[in-house]
């Protein structure tokens, strides 16, 4: 059997879209009498999509399951649930951080919007980095030691009602893991599991039912370690308005270039708590930064030229 003849005549030869083949070399009696002559004439090889090779996603399997593998042995999770499990101070860090240098970046562009000498924004910006530290620091202590007694007034709480009512609320350990799809005797056991040990039952009310993480930072620790971060990521950018020595262009220079850097920094640093890609969370954070200058400068110039000191 020939090659053509898998094809239909002429009249019939169309594309999938009902259009009839050329004359030409594109028509399927030509190409297949080009295969019948011996033609050399070869399809073009499909192309391998853009992305790992076999080998290395293989290799990345290989070493992601190895290092789980590890990390699940069950003296390793044994150890992990262990230990005591205790809120980082990271995250005030870098709210200190953040809001420090915002701070003395508007501080600073506000004041040379207005027309102030590098020396008064120096002195203006460490002002309100102390007071407005301060102020951080208190209101995150606030904050902490508010959300701490909430959570001791909700463990005294459970008590009393265990307490005075044991049956109401065993009947919510019930409800709440047969939500969890738990029935039948699997269900009476984890009740009975639970409300044998009276510091699991309250714990496990604390957070089943209220939603209150048991382990919180501690409130002092919190106001200091954010005050601590606003103070001295804060000043980083002042550094050159304290030199005199330096003209006044080149204070303002390396200044936005300090805080530029430090708000980079810090957003690198959040994107690697946070496991997010470092460059998008150091970037995003740059142009917030980048906002409220522009924000503080705006203003700045705009009261500057309508009280007419410019």
């Amino acid at each position: 059997m020939l090659a053509t003849d898998w094809f239909p005549p002429s009249a019939e030869r169309k594309n999938v879209l009902g259009i009839p083949f050329a004359s030409g070399i594109d028509s399927p009696t030509a190409m297949a009498g080009t295969a019948a002559a011996g033609s050399t004439f070869k399809p073009e090889p499909r192309r391998r999509p853009i992305g790992f090779a076999p080998t290395q996603r293989g290799t990345m399997d290989q070493q992601i399951r190895k290092a789980l593998v590890d990390e699940h042995r069950p003296e390793a999770i044994r150890a992990r649930l262990d230990q005591i499990r205790h809120s980082g101070y990271l995250p005030d860090l870098l709210l200190g951080g953040i809001d420090g240098c915002v701070t003395t970046v508007a501080v600073i562009a506000g004041a040379l919007g207005a027309g102030v000498s590098g020396v008064v924004a120096c002195i203006l910006g460490l002002a309100n980095l102390v007071a407005d530290g301060f102020s951080m620091a208190v209101s995150n202590y606030q904050s902490t030691k508010a959300q701490r007694d909430l959570i001791e007034r909700s463990r005294r709480t459970e008590e009393l009602h265990i307490a005075h009512f044991p049956e109401g609320e065993r009947e919510e350990i019930r409800q709440i893991f047969q939500r969890k799809g738990f029935e039948g005797e699997t269900l009476q056991r984890i009740v009975e599991t639970i409300t044998a040990d009276r510091q699991l039952w309250i714990d496990t009310m604390l957070s089943e039912e209220l939603g209150l993480q048991r382990s919180q930072p501690r409130p002092i620790r919190s106001g200091l370690a954010t005050f601590v971060a606003f103070v001295l990521v804060g000043a980083v950018p002042l550094v050159p308005l304290s030199a005199p020595w330096l003209a006044p262009g080149v204070q303002v220079a390396l200044a936005m270039s300090l805080a530029a850097g430090v708000f980079f920094a810090i957003g690198l640093a959040k994107g690697w708590d946070l496991q997010m890609t470092v460059w998008r969370s150091g970037v995003e954070t740059l142009l917030t930064g980048t906002v409220a200058a522009g924000l503080a400068f705006a203003v700045g110039y705009g009261l500057r030229q309508a009280i007419g000191l410019g």
